[in-house]
């Protein structure tokens, strides 16, 4: 731009002004009182005072050579997932070229994009997802002075989830300065789409129990929808659900840790897309105080150790009874002077045994207390789910050993008659490294090698018939096995030297950590799987870890959001854990099937605000534009609006076009400055008004 000249007349006042107003007044007061008083020559006086007072104001005339300033035009385009649906993109881009092409013929008028690209995967971030169309505006007008900036116009479907709360001008972003904002909009009027809302969603529940969801779906067609429900990737339920009506449904909470949760809709008769008849959220199961009845036999040292492990977890409830006089035992002591309470067999046995979740057997002989009914209830609570832990003594051995009653039907070792009593070092055994119960144990030591732990010095032989044997003692032999029974699972300790550990004999062990696994074992615990398959996700990367007691690994089927596969094979991280990491750039769930199991992992936010509604809109922006002064267009009605200069608080846009501020900024190159009452001057002038006042006073 051409440099421009522009004259104007400045002061540069010798005295303050205030001064110069004072003497003025003053003058102009003596003068009148001369005019009162028929004086001549007053008005020649009220001349002489102006020459002074102007001279004292010392005026100059100033011509300074100017280069304008270019205004600011700034373009935000929206480019997020939602502008996808239908021709909005490329009725952007079309408006985009021709706003280009108006804007580069306006003289002084300097054009700024800024581009807002889809969501990027931020698993874990706190930053609030959806459009933020504002934030980036905001950001690209930092570097703008907002006496440069002429009008922003937004190209956007109107989905934008950062719009400040505007009631008036004053609640306008300071960036803007003033200027008109323009919201060109894509997409059509009226658009129709179902989708699924989430009013309710709990994120903790207790595992067995239920908690609800609320939620409804919304579809202009009316009528009713088909609604699945899915729980880690298993369809758990199908129902049909009024549209536009909140709906509680109940759900029970299977495992303990994270229940990836989906609700899914089927498409309606008008779609704009899919992604929302998806919703996805995650409960936290968490376990209920534990509940362990503990029956224990013959009294020995190790009783209190297993009575105090359990009480030490808070999460446990512990039922404890200790069999010291069985109905075959003889002695000559009154009963009345045992002070025993009776045993509630019936209650424990029958009536309430499917309240406990782990039954535990310490050392427990046959004796007749306990009959073969009531085993035989504990051997079908097994079976129908529940968990047992028989911690074995030498009687295990003898014609008296829970083996021997039906019981026995779901131990997974079999009593050989025999008790070595000899020390010995427990191993974890080659299935125990690569089963999450055994592998890694503190002191375990390295594969092949010695453990660090103390030894023990009693063993009941056995054979074992299932499950599988994690830890061995003397020579080889089971010390504990693992089994799963129908749907309830069984541990079996065969020795009763586990408290030597505890007490720090020999070096002692990690007592504390195997019960805690043995018994998290038997509840179910995820991680103590030891044929399992899980899926992480960490910002936008997958990693698959398959357990496993095989030595090898099968591949990995990935299913996408969208539908498109891909196959995974998993490296050995460690004995029984084949990994796998693969990167993904899509928000969504992830499916994962190895033929045997399946798994799901939620990526970035699955249900993300994005797609909470993508009908297109003017409701979200028109507050702004309509504070700012601008104007907002449907492109789908005005494809090419005109684009006019407007100055300052002038009406910045109509029917068919937008007005951008005219701002008229420069920078001054040069200056010339000229005095317009030179000394010389001033006291010609001021000696002619005294002279001639002098002249006719004196006539």
């Amino acid at each position: 731009m051409s440099t421009v000249s522009a004259v104007s007349v400045v002061f540069d006042p010798l005295l303050p002004w205030w001064l110069l107003a004072a003497l003025g007044g003053l003058g102009v007061v003596l003068v009148g009182l001369s005019l009162r008083a028929g004086a001549r020559g007053a008005l020649l006086r009220l001349g002489a005072i102006a020459v002074v007072l102007a001279a004292l104001a010392n005026p100059a005339l100033v011509e300074e050579q100017r280069k304008p300033i270019a205004d600011v035009a700034l373009i935000v385009i929206d480019d997020s997932d939602s502008m996808t649906i239908g021709e909005r993109r490329s009725q952007v881009q079309a408006a985009r070229d021709s706003l280009k092409r108006r804007l580069g013929q306006q003289e002084g008028l300097e054009i700024r994009e800024v581009v807002l690209p889809p969501a990027r995967i931020q698993l874990g971030s706190e930053r609030p997802g959806g459009t933020r169309l504002i934030e980036a505006m905001r950001s690209a007008l930092v570097e703008v002075p907002p006496e440069r900036l002429a009008g922003v116009v937004l190209l956007s479907d109107g989905q934008v989830h950062d719009v400040p709360a505007i009631e008036s001008a004053r609640g306008l972003p300071p960036e803007l300065g003033g200027a008109p904002v323009h919201a060109l909009i894509a997409g059509k009027r009226n658009e129709r789409d179902r989708l699924i809302v989430l009013d309710q969603a709990p994120r903790f529940g207790v595992v067995g129990r239920e908690v609800a969801v609320k939620f409804k779906i919304e579809d202009p067609s009316g009528g009713t929808a088909p609604v699945t429900l899915s729980v880690g990737g298993e369809v758990v339920r199908r129902i049909d659900v009024p549209v536009g009506k909140s709906i509680e449904l109940p759900i029970t909470v299977g495992n303990p840790g994270a229940n990836v949760v989906e609700l899914e809709v089927a498409a309606g008769p008008s779609e704009l897309t899919l992604d929302n008849n998806r919703a996805l959220f995650t409960i936290n199961g968490v376990r209920d105080r534990l509940r362990v009845l503990l029956v224990s036999g013959e009294p020995y040292q190790g009783e209190r150790a297993w009575r105090n492990l359990l009480r030490s977890d808070p999460a446990v409830d512990l039922v404890h009874f200790t069999i010291l006089r069985t109905p075959s035992k003889e002695d000559i002591v009154p009963v009345r002077e045992l002070s025993l309470i009776p045993f509630p067999m019936k209650e424990l046995f029958e009536q309430k045994l499917k309240e406990f979740d782990l039954i535990i057997f310490d050392r427990y002989e046959t004796g007749g207390l306990i009959t073969r009914e009531y085993f035989r209830n504990i051997a079908e609570y097994v079976k129908a789910g529940g968990a047992l832990l028989v911690s074995v003594g030498p009687v295990f051995a003898t014609d008296r050993s829970l083996y021997r009653t039906p019981i026995g039907g779901v131990l997974p070792a079999a009593p050989l008659g025999q008790v070595v009593e000899a020390p010995f070092k427990p191993k974890v055994s080659e299935v125990g490294q690569r089963h999450p119960v055994a592998a890694n144990l503190p002191q375990a030591g390295d594969a092949g090698k010695e453990p660090d732990w103390g030894r023990w010095f009693r063993l009941v032989t056995s054979r074992t018939e299932r499950g599988n044997t994690i830890l061995s003692g003397a020579d080889d032999q089971p010390l504990i096995v693992l089994d799963r029974v129908g749907e309830g699972r069984v541990a079996q300790l065969l020795s009763d030297h586990l408290w030597l550990w505890n007490r720090g004999i020999d070096g002692g062990g990690p007592q504390p950590e195997l019960v805690r696994r043995v018994a998290h074992w038997l509840m179910k615990e995820p991680d103590l799987e030891e044929e399992a398959l899980r899926a992480t996700s960490v910002g936008g990367r997958i990693e698959v870890r398959r357990r496993t007691l095989a030595t090898t690994f099968p591949p990995v089927t990935m299913t996408a959001p969208d539908g498109s596969t891909r196959t995974l094979a998993l490296n050995q991280a460690s004995p029984g854990v084949g990994l796998a990491v693969v990167d993904v750039d899509k928000p969504g769930l992830y499916r994962f099937d190895d033929g045997t199991l399946r798994t799901v992992a939620a990526v970035g936010n699955p249900d993300p605000l994005e797609f909470s509604d993508v009908r297109a809109t003017d409701a979200r922006l028109k507050p702004l534009v309509d504070a700012s002064g601008g104007t907002l267009l449907w492109l789908a009605d005005t494809a090419d609006p005109d684009i006019r200069s407007v100055r300052p608080g002038r009406a910045a846009g109509g029917s068919d076009w937008i007005g951008l501020r005219r701002n008229e900024g420069y920078t001054v190159a040069g200056i010339n400055q000229l005095p317009l009452l030179p000394g010389i001057l001033v006291a010609l002038a001021f000696l002619m008004a005294i002279g001639s006042a002098w002249w006719r006073e004196g006539r």
